[in-house]
């Protein structure tokens, strides 16, 4: 791949993303023939009559949904933790870095507990992770102190804490339905996601990737260090600020509706630097596309393998965790 141009590459990354997509929508029980899929569009859009009703339905209710919704968070995730490597200046850093993820957790547990229904489950969910990210960039405030390494042990004091108070909920919540509720939606799922709940985040990925994208440039000044940014005149609070808002926003709106899911934001940015480099300018990209195939993959895997579905944080880890560890070793990383 190291002969390939990037062009080529990022060619190469939307076919496949499109053959992800495609089996997808094919694989079910319901059918995995792609003829009857080919119908059912055909039906949708009266070119043809005859297709089977049911197909239909169960294709453009489920499986499309499903498979936009697998595609949108797996290219959120990733790049969320692109850019958080980038900042952080850690190969080892992730979405959830800010407390994010358990933040989302303790908003939904809450949503759960007060008997809301899942559209509010996944405004709780946004709202809690948004409150961590406030919380975790207060503190270097308070303490005069806004180095890297201050926020990340804030996000690790935040993130504690709310682990914390996620285990109290689940230590009151009712056993047959409550806690495993709570439980089943840490494990991240995509199956009661519906087009509305797509809708509702398309705004947030749209503007946190537009935005992110275009301080691409800005991003590779701030992992070469905070000497060599303010030499360069960069205002460092503010646009660290901002790129960090931006990646937690992408990561809470990404877990108010999947739940939490693992790995994807540790593992696929380094898989993008190890095809493009770390230039954020190509590198995001590709993340972006590599992540959306992954996700993709991973659900499809995830509804067809066995009778019961997989919860999908336990595929990303055990297909996360071996594949992490490979990157690390052809990269040659020093962990200190």
């Amino acid at each position: 791949m190291g002969k390939l141009t990037y062009d080529k590459i990022m060619i190469i990354l939307l076919f496949l993303l499109f053959c992800s997509i495609f089996v997808g929508l094919c694989v079910g029980r319901l059918s995995t023939n792609p003829i009857d899929v080919f119908n059912a569009f055909q039906s949708k859009f009266g070119i043809i009559s005859d297709a089977d009703e049911t197909m239909e339905t169960v294709l453009f209710s489920i499986r499309i949904p499903r498979v936009l919704a697998s595609a949108l968070i797996g290219a959120m995730l990733s790049l969320s933790g692109a850019v958080y490597q980038g900042v952080f200046k850690n190969p080892l850093v992730s979405p959830d870095i800010l407390g994010v993820s358990s933040g989302a957790s303790v908003g939904a547990a809450g949503a759960i507990l007060l008997g809301l229904g899942i559209a509010e489950r996944q405004i709780f969910a946004f709202i809690g992770g948004i409150i961590a990210v406030i919380l975790a960039t207060t503190i270097p405030k308070f303490l005069k102190n806004h180095t890297n390494l201050m926020l990340v042990l804030s996000g690790i004091i935040v993130g504690g804490f709310l682990s914390s108070l996620l285990a109290v909920m689940k230590f009151i919540a009712e056993e047959q339905t409550e806690l495993a509720t709570i439980v089943f939606w840490q494990m991240g799922s995509f199956s009661t996601i519906s087009i509305k709940e797509i809708l509702a985040i398309v705004p947030t990925f749209v503007i946190g990737t537009f935005l992110l994208i275009g301080l691409s440039w800005r991003i590779n000044i701030l992992s070469f260090g905070e000497v060599e940014a303010k030499t360069l005149g960069m205002d460092i609070k503010k646009y660290r600020g901002i790129i960090i808002i931006c990646s937690s926003l992408l990561t809470a709106g990404a877990v108010s509706i999947s739940g939490t899911i693992g790995w994807i934001g540790l593992v696929i940015p380094h898989l993008a630097r190890l095809l493009v480099g770390s230039d954020h300018i190509r590198m995001m990209p590709v993340t972006i596309v590599i992540g959306a195939i992954f996700m993709s993959a991973i659900d499809t895997i995830a509804r067809a393998m066995l009778t019961v579905e997989i919860p999908l944080s336990i595929l990303t880890g055990i297909i996360g965790a071996p594949c992490y560890a490979l990157l690390l070793y052809k990269q040659k990383v020093s962990l200190i």
